[in-house]
């Protein structure tokens, strides 16, 4: 039986570690130039090249030992990833609030009704 074909060898390692840094870097990039699209179909194929290393890494570890720099190198890989996201959740963030100051969501419901009167006024309190 041959279970090679089941393993993830070094050079497999190496091709699918490598595929996850560019996609990192091309996102990153992206991320840094606002270019939606790009953000979009980067951050889909580092999803996809994390799933493959994930995979392979996993296959490799079950046979022994990863070799130690690709390990270091998936740990970056990881630690840039967890930076990325949060990045991109402040820049969420920021521009929900953006959103709310210039497109208040509450405060006008109640303010006016579709006649033109002041419906918060009927209630005895008015709305700010």
């Amino acid at each position: 039986m041959n279970t090679t074909a089941h393993q993830a060898g070094p050079d497999e390692l190496e091709t699918t570690l490598a595929a996850v840094e560019t996609h990192l870097a091309a996102l990153g990039e992206s991320l840094r130039a606002h270019d939606s699209v790009g953000i979009d179909h980067h951050a889909t194929e580092l999803h996809r090249a994390l799933a493959r290393a994930v995979d392979h890494f996993a296959r490799a570890a079950r046979s022994g030992p990863v070799p130690s720099p690709l390990r270091e190198r998936l740990k970056l890989a990881s630690g840039l990833v967890a930076s990325q996201r949060e990045s991109l959740a402040r820049a969420t963030a920021a521009l929900d609030r953006a959103m709310d100051v210039l497109m208040p969501r509450d405060r006008s419901a109640g303010v006016y009704s579709a006649s033109g009167t002041a419906s918060a006024l009927r209630g005895g309190a008015i709305q700010a």
